[in-house]
């Protein structure tokens, strides 16, 4: 594993982090949230190693992150209100599961036909999405069933030699996980309420 330091990563340490990605491997990065776990969706391999990593079940599903809401249609079905959204909330801390395209790989999705997508509010994540030129993987960097982690020391204490470069980037401003919605429904539901709080929802007849 190699490990990035300063708190303010170096062009060195991003270029790095984009090569291990680019390459198939693992990479915890920063978000606007919590530290992610990124594999690029064009490296099946790597995004099977993340369930061993975190001790999670295939079965469940990986949320993806893109760059722009351009990559956001080459992965899933947009409709109206999803559209909306986006310009509403993202970049930001708000999750969109949508019907999925084709060109995600079933390992992110659980095999279902839909996936759990955003665009994240933060600079340096962008940066390395837009390098990789792929949507990446999107999961919080921890072990299943354990808290999720908001510095790169936190990355390291709990999955630091599972992973190939912790990129440290400081302490995630937002400290909480994203807001999902599902909008695959007759009606949009909100899965888990997290930095975009209900309230701000509430405009759109959320159940």
């Amino acid at each position: 594993m190699t490990s990035a330091d300063p708190s303010q990563p170096s062009s060195r340490d991003l270029d790095k982090a984009i090569d291990v990605i680019r390459n198939g491997g693992v990479a915890a990065l920063p978000t606007d949230t919590v530290y992610c776990l990124a594999a690029s969706l064009e490296h099946v391999d790597a995004i099977g190693r993340i369930f061993d990593i975190k001790g999670r079940a295939t079965t469940k599903a990986l949320p993806v992150l893109v760059a722009d809401s351009i990559q956001m249609r080459q992965v899933a079905e947009m409709n109206p209100l999803a559209e909306l959204l986006t310009r509403r909330f993202m970049p930001g801390g708000l999750t969109l599961i949508l019907p999925k395209k084709p060109v995600v790989p079933s390992i992110v999705t659980g095999r279902r036909d839909s996936v759990a997508v955003r665009i994240p509010g933060h600079t340096l994540t962008l940066y390395v999405i837009k390098a990789v030129g792929a949507p990446l993987t999107g999961t919080s960097a921890n072990v299943s069933g354990r808290g999720s982690v908001c510095s790169a020391d936190e990355v390291r204490a709990q999955i630091g030699d599972r992973v190939d470069m912790v990129l440290n980037g400081g302490r995630c401003p937002g400290g909480v996980e994203s807001t999902i919605v599902d909008l695959t429904g007759p009606h949009p539901v909100i899965v888990r309420e997290g930095a975009v709080p209900r309230a701000e929802l509430e405009t759109y007849y959320f159940k």
